[in-house]
């Protein structure tokens, strides 16, 4: 069947480097460059995808993925967060399925294709100050490579380091940089959040060299940028990601953070510093830095955050905490003791905020090392019953290696475990609710997912409300589809008025 489908295969376009061999030749011990974190080098678009099961009817648009897919060997150190944006998408239409990937074709990645090699380093390694801008906010390169959002009738490729690049729906084409007509004054964090009711969407961008070290911005349902407010740091961090509530939204500072003065001697210029206080900020959702509130924690790192919602006069937060930055690949100051060796991997925490009292609780929810959560995008913000999340590998480097998924009943204090079988890993689950349901549960879990031994990827669809059972679906792909990080549904009624059929 995959040979079929290759054979239906529309068009392909070889680039002209053999990126492959070059990343082999360069670097062979990164583990971020081989099996399927290894890049591809062709952008196809193949049409009516072989399907294992059945796929539900009511599944009517895009599902798209964003990640890091270097178009050139690596310069320097290179990490998995490091490489060029390359999206991969399926849409799907009366139960069939059809997919295309493209680059992200980023300002600085058309430079490094008119110099034929790369010219930015990762994040790691100081940036060329010497080179033309590539983007608006950071000397670094904008590679738009870890989310995808759609608001305002636009879908936006996100790097959280500078401006987001508008997507082309239809075809996952790159219409450019977008800066909201120039009413963007700093970067966009690559996890800005819509509220589902009132359609705005909430956003940050963060400065790890100077003051503002970081911005806080509200988005109109209409796509305006209605607010953009400086919020007072006493340094700079890195704060990968946040949460909104129905009338507040929450910053996480913690201590990832960034200094020139240690790079001149030759440190590392991030380094997780777990001596300096680790703070939740809670502000009015049209607030500003006069009205913001903070609550002192105890140390930790979060990258990604569940949910947050509002419970009486507490705001509840939940997120995959661990005790320090090492799932970033990023160095740890220790005074003391080593953590253990498994106490560094993220898990499910809560904390609660009591806006009058000024106090926070804190209590672990699960034990099980997690990433990439996710709910029903229609309760972000709002109490949620059901959460959902990628399940670590245990003791495996790379530690963004997951072998399924789990089911948070929140209510109940349950979970059910879904796995992908042997040798067979995947990321992050993006719901989609099933069109015109009410219960929160009910609709399809979508995940892209490698078969390491039979070297196939597929996307498979998982019912919500059988998610320990089999998979109902699996579309096999017509190429490898390498590990990646955030994606998003569109339903096809909301960008076909837009951008056509």
């Amino acid at each position: 069947m995959l040979a079929t489908a290759l054979g239906q295969m529309n068009s392909a376009f070889p680039l002209e480097t053999d990126l492959r061999t070059l990343t082999m030749l360069a670097t062979k011990t990164n583990p971020y460059l081989e099996g399927n974190f290894a890049p591809v080098n062709h952008e196809i678009w193949t049409e009516e995808l072989p399907v294992i099961g059945e796929l539900p009817l009511e599944l009517n648009g895009l599902l798209v993925r964003n990640g890091p897919n270097p178009r050139f060997a690596p310069m320097g150190r290179h990490r998995w967060f490091d490489g060029d944006g390359m999206l991969h998408g399926i849409q799907f239409h009366q139960g069939k399925a059809a997919y295309r990937n493209r680059f992200v074709r980023t300002r600085a990645l058309q430079m490094e294709e008119q110099a034929g090699h790369p010219l930015w380093p990762g994040i790691l390694e100081p940036p060329p100050l010497t080179h033309p801008e590539n983007n608006l906010f950071s000397p670094y390169k904008n590679s738009a490579n870890t989310a995808v959002v759609w608001h305002g009738d636009r879908l936006l490729a996100l790097w959280e380091g500078a401006e987001p690049y508008e997507i082309a729906p239809t075809n996952l084409a790159t219409v450019g940089p977008y800066s909201y007509h120039q009413q963007l004054t700093s970067p966009m964090t690559a996890h800005p959040k819509v509220d589902p009711v009132t359609g705005e969407m909430m956003f940050f961008g963060y400065s790890p060299l100077h003051p503002p070290y970081l911005t806080y911005g509200v988005v109109s349902a209409a796509g305006d940028i209605k607010q953009s407010e400086p919020i007072d740091l006493p340094r700079g961090i890195m704060m990968h990601d946040f949460a909104i509530t129905a009338h507040y939204t929450v910053f996480l500072d913690l201590p990832l953070t960034f200094s020139v003065k240690r790079l001149r001697r030759r440190e590392p210029g991030w380094l997780f510093e777990p001596e300096l206080p680790s703070r939740i900020g809670i502000v009015p959702r049209h607030g500003d830095n006069a009205s913001l509130r903070w609550f002192e924690i105890a140390t930790g790192y979060v990258v990604h955050v569940l949910n947050a919602y509002e419970e009486g006069e507490e705001v509840v937060v939940r997120a995959c905490r661990a005790t320090d930055a090492k799932g970033l690949d990023m160095p740890t100051k220790h005074n003391g003791a080593l953590p253990a060796a498994d106490r560094d991997r993220p898990r499910l925490h809560q904390w609660r905020c009591h806006l009058r009292l000024g106090t926070v609780r804190e209590v672990p929810i699960d034990d099980r090392a997690i990433e990439f959560p996710s709910l029903n995008p229609q309760r972000v913000g709002y109490p949620n019953r059901y959460g959902y999340a990628a399940t670590m590998v245990n003791g495996q480097h790379p530690l963004f290696v997951f072998d399924g998924l789990l089911k948070y009943d929140l209510l109940n204090d349950r979970t059910e475990h879904h796995t992908w079988g042997p040798n067979r890993y995947g990321g992050e689950a993006v719901f989609v609710p099933r069109p015109g349901a009410i219960v929160e549960d009910n609709g399809w879990l979508m995940a892209w997912v490698h078969d390491e031994l039979y070297q196939v990827s597929e996307l498979v669809v998982v019912d919500a409300h059988q998610f320990s059972g089999p998979a109902i679906a699996r579309v096999r792909l017509p190429q490898r589809v390498p590990y990646g990080f955030h994606g998003t549904w569109v339903p096809h009624s909301n960008f076909v008025n837009h951008y056509g059929n």
